[in-house]
């Protein structure tokens, strides 16, 4: 009787694994129909879908690390023409796979020189990828944040990568049918190719707005990076959330690009445990102080650092009204630095940050 029981209970066990297994196969398999139509329904079979093995081959089992985050990792990869790509393997998204459908359906509806090209995509199961053109000069956050960098970009390519970028972000935000919010602009997720042309890339926080309306609902708490959120993301007092909302994240990421590569501010930053960062970037712009020192500078490089700092705080303004669009952003790049008026002075306070003698650790907790 003992043999008996323990044997019915191990059938039983069995039975019900199996039933589990074939449960999970089938919302695998009904997840992947869901998502295959929802891309048809939007119109983005242009994008090749590829198989695991496809991605394994690839990627040479996933032998080249290029980049992670909290996203998943990215990998090098080729494809059978002897292309590079960069094939981004994701960490398995929470519900249905809203973040996936995001990024597939909002980059694979966009053609611009200052956008990253999506070539194809993976979803097998609970193994999801993305496949992109390789950008062989990785993203920009390595030549904002790397104080001890053997490399330092010339202040012509500067500005040519900040204008660049604005006018990804007037594509998204007027050049397509509906209008594509990105909610996470920083320079992790701007990447750029071997002439150093700037490409928006994740639009895994994207959403789609119809162009005739100027704002969103949102039901989800704040979204994006600590430091690059407007205000009105997290704190509806401010104005409602819209395209205003990548402005302001683009103005904080330039003045990265711009202040984040000089020393000359480290011994202000011994004498306050607070800073805000932007505040004393106004205060020393309005006293007519140079803020971007890089060695030697000459008259015209000065100009285009005080004329990407002035665009920055216009960006930056706590009210999304007071704030630009980014067709007004290019038009004030390629503009010269004297028709830029003295934009008001940011308003918002910032919590306590400890600083130590990192000018790194500065810009990474101050912005």
């Amino acid at each position: 009787m003992v043999l008996i029981t323990a044997l019915w209970s191990c059938l039983r066990k069995r039975r019900s694994i199996l039933n589990f297994s074939i449960l999970w196969k089938e919302e695998s398999q009904q997840k992947s129909k869901n998502i295959d139509a929802f891309l048809k329904t939007y119109g983005s079979l242009a994008l090749k879908k590829y198989t695991y093995a496809d991605i394994k081959r690839m990627t040479n089992g996933f032998s080249t690390k290029i980049g992670e985050g909290g996203y998943g990792v990215v990998y090098k990869g080729k494809l059978y023409d002897d292309r590079f790509v960069a094939v981004k393997s994701l960490k398995q998204s929470k519900g249905n796979g809203e973040d996936f459908i995001n990024e597939v359906i909002s980059i694979g509806r966009t053609n611009h020189v200052n956008v990253v090209t999506l070539l194809g995509f993976c979803f097998e199961g609970n193994k999801r990828a993305l496949i992109y053109e390789f950008m062989s000069n990785g993203s920009l956050d390595k030549f904002t944040y790397n104080c001890a960098r053997e490399v330092s970009l010339p202040w012509d390519t500067l500005l040519s990568i900040a204008l660049g970028i604005a006018k990804g972000l007037d594509y998204l935000h007027r050049g397509c049918n509906a209008r594509i919010l990105h909610f996470d602009i920083k320079p992790h997720n701007i990447l750029l190719n071997d002439e150093f042309c700037p490409k928006i890339s994740d639009f895994g926080l994207a959403r789609l707005c119809p162009q005739q309306e100027s704002t969103i609902s949102m039901t989800v708490g704040a979204r994006g990076t600590i430091g690059y959120i407007a205000p009105e993301v997290f704190c509806r007092n401010f104005g409602g959330i819209s395209h205003k909302s990548d402005v302001y994240s683009y103005g904080m990421m330039v003045l990265d690009l711009v202040c984040g590569r000089t020393n000359d501010f480290s011994n202000e930053m011994q004498c306050s445990s607070e800073l805000y960062f932007p505040h004393w970037i106004y205060k020393r712009v309005e006293h007519g102080h140079d803020v971007a020192i890089h060695g030697i500078m000459n008259d015209e490089e000065k100009a285009s650092a005080r004329k990407m700092i002035l665009v920055s705080l216009w960006c930056i303004q706590s009210y999304p009204s007071s704030r630009p669009s980014m067709s007004t952003v290019i038009e004030m790049l390629q503009g010269s630095v004297q028709s830029i008026q003295m934009p008001p002075e940011p308003t918002l306070s910032s919590p306590p940050r400890l600083v130590n003698n990192s000018v790194d650790n500065f810009v990474n907790t101050s912005t």
